[in-house]
């Protein structure tokens, strides 16, 4: 049986273990995490949100029509919600997992954007990531190079301070 026959075939579930999110709006009161990355972490997590009711609503309801761009949706979510996350976490495990979820995302706005366009057939509903993200302001088209720049910029800067601890400990 082919892998997407398989895929289509069991049913979709996403696993968040309890507590996942439980200290999320006290980890964005914390200093550390500016003013552009709470709006960062808000907008993913809106995106989320978004994205999972969309494709909740896709693969419930219309699922027959297209099954492999409302798929497409649903990974979105999951990965916009492990962004928020991970975004929101800040420690050095979850902003890593947040990059891998950013790279991630703006190849698949670039894939899913370029295919619709080109074969808009394929595509015959909207979803968060045709027409790379058309439907959604082109935000999920400009939100992981946002984000992309915002971790490697607090990088720097994390990288900077400890530095200077460093150089003013010798």
């Amino acid at each position: 049986m082919p892998l997407l026959a398989r895929m289509l075939a069991s049913p979709l579930s996403v696993d968040i273990r309890r507590g996942a999110v439980d200290n999320l709006s006290s980890l964005l009161h914390e200093r550390y995490i500016s003013t552009t990355g709470r709006v960062l972490v808000a907008v993913y997590g809106l995106l989320a949100l978004a994205a999972t009711g969309r494709s909740i609503l896709q693969i419930s309801e219309y699922f027959d029509r297209a099954p492999v761009p409302y798929i497409l949706s649903a990974v979105a979510a999951v990965i916009y919600l492990v962004a928020t996350i991970g975004l929101a976490r800040g420690d050095r495990a979850s902003v890593r997992l947040a990059t891998i979820a950013l790279s991630v995302e703006l190849i698949g706005v670039l894939v899913v954007g370029t295919v619709s366009t080109i074969r808009p057939e394929a595509f015959p509903d909207k979803t968060v990531w045709s027409h790379f993200g058309e439907g959604y302001g082109f935000v999920p088209l400009l939100l992981p190079l946002v984000g992309l720049w915002w971790i490697r910029r607090t990088a720097r800067a994390s990288a900077a301070s400890v530095a200077e601890v460093a150089q003013s400990a010798d």
